[in-house]
Order: structure tokens, then sequence, then C-alpha cells
């Protein structure tokens, strides 16, 4: 058992971790880089242990991955379990029973009552690809349209879907063609302010599509109920139902990327729900997998079986040891009431958040939901000019202190928090405290 407190050996990153840096160096492509050099022996909760015997608070969850906390004792159970009998067979040659239940559990799971298909793969940017696939294939239509600050992940359809050019497109391209982008309803940064950010951002998307691309031309819409690499934006109350309607009335199928947001991260299940929302498709990964690699793409029965048979696929989509996996976060999610816990969480952190911004100029917003909230930092000058170096400094000062955070924001100026769904309360004000410090050095 790992006491779920933070307590340093050494000062950060200490010798171990040093030496595996100069290794990862030698070793590793340096196209790979990594937030700290703090290298992880093993975890329990909220708590990492570095190969120095440093108890770390971990507020990144592997990028929202381990909501049900580090090495959950069901987790591991199932894991070993299914290990035990066997690893692989690749559910196209010779099926198993967990591939269909994990789907199953979603199909229950996603937001709508209508009959559901699901198909299982092994990431995030994976999951988004298959979307588009399938949309295109029900719809016979080229177009997916896109938005600013979006993330979608790292294969070629994926980057061209995703906005930010560095680190995630140089050097790449050229990219799948028929993707398009228009502007997100950005509350913070919407030019005639937050209250009109939503209806205006809309009549933006409807008239841009409308010229440049037509609707008959689109398959798909393709958004983030919350943005998470771009920031955690929150889009304007309204925005995503409103993008909804459109799609229904168009025959766009509106794809809802829940890679981060989904499992019970944002006090849902999927973040979709906060508006009521129902997308045609939801693409999924993450925190389904309770650690291990797995995603997933759910959406109505007449669209996921649109592709001909073979058409969707791969040799280690559905893992039975992930799919074990998956079934036991479920599981500890729902019997936790975890999605509970995600809105104490979010209690919490807006609490202290907000204090923080009331303390120091350079916090121009705090947003987010449930345990997926963020601070965007900004040069305190009247103006929301970005300030990334101070966001970086105070990440820096976090994990000098014992407590891993990460940035992200398509300006690099946003410092988010995604503790496991599990943290003990005074684990999380430790963690913020710890914050306030770095804040102050920082500033």
């Amino acid at each position: 058992m790992i006491e779920q407190v933070r307590r340093l050996r050494t000062e950060l990153p200490g010798p171990g971790s040093v030496a595996l840096a100069g290794r990862r160096r030698a070793a590793v492509s340096g196209a790979v880089a990594v937030g700290n050099e703090l290298y992880i022996d093993r975890g329990e909760g909220a708590i990492l242990v570095d190969v120095d015997g440093n108890q770390l608070i971990d507020l990144g969850s592997g990028i929202a991955v381990a909501s049900v906390g580090h090495a959950a004792p069901a987790v591991v159970a199932a894991v070993s379990e299914q290990a035990a009998r066997f690893e692989h067979t690749c559910f196209m040659v010779t099926p198993y029973e967990g591939y269909v239940e994990v789907c199953e559990q979603l199909n229950r799971l996603t937001p709508g009552a209508h009959e559901k298909r699901t198909a299982l793969f092994n990431s995030g940017a994976e999951a988004v690809e298959n979307a588009v696939k399938v949309a295109r294939a029900y719809t016979g239509r080229p177009a997916v349209v896109a938005f600013d600050h979006a993330y979608h992940g790292r294969t070629n359809l994926t980057m061209a879907l995703t906005a930010k050019v560095q680190p995630y497109k140089d050097g790449f391209g050229p990219f799948a063609p028929e993707v398009y982008r228009v502007g997100m309803a950005y509350p913070y940064r919407w030019p005639t302010g937050p209250e009109r950010c939503a209806e205006e951002a809309f009549a933006e998307f409807a008239a841009r599509v409308h010229v440049q691309v037509g609707e008959e031309h689109v398959a798909a819409v393709v958004v983030e109920p919350i943005q998470g690499e771009g920031g955690f934006i929150v889009p304007a109350p309204g925005f995503l139902s409103m993008l909804s309607a459109w799609c229904a009335e168009h025959g766009v199928v509106f794809v809802a990327d829940e890679v981060q947001t989904g499992f019970c991260r944002t006090g849902d299940w999927f973040a979709s729900e906060f508006e009521g929302v129902v997308p045609d498709v939801v693409a999924t990964a993450k925190a389904l997998g309770g650690g291990l690699p797995l995603a997933a793409v759910t959406g109505r029965a007449e669209i996921m079986d649109a592709p001909v048979p073979g058409g969707l696929g791969g040799t280690f989509g559905g893992n039975p040891v992930s799919c074990a996996a998956a079934l036991a976060a479920i599981s500890m999610m729902e019997s936790h009431d975890l999605a509970g816990a995600a809105r104490r969480i979010g209690e919490v952190l807006t609490s202290r958040l907000c204090a923080l911004a009331d303390r120091f100029p350079q916090l121009g917003d705090v947003r987010g939901r449930g345990a997926m909230m963020a601070i965007e930092l900004v040069v305190p000058d009247g103006t929301t000019r970005p300030d990334p170096a101070l966001a970086k400094a105070v990440v820096a000062g976090c994990a000098r202190r014992g407590v891993v955070m990460l940035a992200c924001g398509t300006y690099g100026n946003v410092v988010r928090m995604l503790p496991p769904l599990v943290i003990e309360p005074a684990l999380l004000e430790d963690a913020l405290d710890v914050l306030a410090e770095a804040l102050a050095e920082a500033t």
C-alpha cells in the first residue's frame, strides 16, 4: 500500500531520474517529448512514486486515463485473470465475450436511448478516424468540419482535423483532404463578449459551411464537447445544441470526440449530457481502458452498420486484456459513483482556482467542468495576451515540489488539472497549495 501523501526524499528530479533521462536521450527519438524528467516506478490511487522513492501527487492522470486511480485493485485483478487465460486472438479471427460485453456497456452508457452499435480500437486518434470513416460510408459525402483549437490525434486524418501546427503537424503534410475548419465558441476570447458568443459563433459556422462547403457535401461535424489540448475550452452554453440541431436538419453525422471528456471526468458519464445533446456517434478512449490501451466508436445502429463487412477492425482492436480492464473500470465508476466524485472535485477546484484568480491578475480565466479544470495565464496588462512562459514556469515549479501538472492550449498558456477521480480531499488540497506556491514563485 502506498500512503496517499506527497513525500519528497530528494530534490526533483532525483539522481535515478537524472540517470534515466540520460539514457532516454541516447535511446529514444528526440521527437518524443516528455513533460518532465520524473521517472516513475509505481503508483496507487492518486500517488506516483518515482525511481528515487519520491511520492508525487498526480494531477494529470496520464492525460485523463487513470480516472479510477493507479493500480486500482479491481482492474489489476481483472487484467491478471484475463492474461492468465489468453492475451490475444484477434477478435476478427476468433472472437471472445469480453469484446462483446464492452460494446454492450458502451451502447448502454453513451447518450441516447436509440439502438446502437460499437466497434473497438486502440487509441483516441484511431477512434476519431474510424468515426469519420463511418460517417462517410453512411452519408456518401466527403467533407468533414472541425473547429479552431481542436485536437483529435496524430494520424494523417486526425492531424488534418487538429488545429495546432506546433508540434503536432509541423513537417508532416500533406494532410487528408476535404477537412474544413471553422471558429469555436470560445467565451473568454470572443470579440463581442461571452454573452453573445454561442449565437454569433453558430451563425458564423452555418454561414461559412454554406458558402465554403455546402451542407449537402458534409458527412460529419467533429467536435469535442470540452476541448482538451486546445485549452479546456468550454463552448458557450447553447452552441453544441445548435450544432446538433443543424446536423439533424441537414443529414450530417454529429460526432462527439469524448476521448478526454468521457467516463465521468466532467461530472457526467459524457460531457455531451450536460446540455442534453445526443450525438450520432461518440468516440472514446483514455479512461475507457482503466489504464490499458482501448478505444471505441459507438453510434446509431444504422450509421455504424453502414460500412461493408470487414470495413472496420484491426489486429489489436479490443484486445481481451484491455477489455477486461475496461469492464472492471466501468464497474468501479458505477459502484463508486465517480461522476459524483468528479462533481465534488470540481467544486473544490473551482473555489480554489477562483481564489487564486483574485490573488493573481495573471489568471485570465478559470474554466472547465468537474475534474477537468484549467487556468488560462495572460500578461496582466489589460489585454488577454497569452503568457506561455508563465505556464511553463508554473508546471515546472509544481514538478519540483512533487505535483505532476500539465500545460496545454493553442497558445501554450493554459495549466490543466485532471486528477484521478479517486483522489482524497486532503491530497487535492495539498496539490492546490503547491500550485499557489508555484504561481507566487513564477510571478
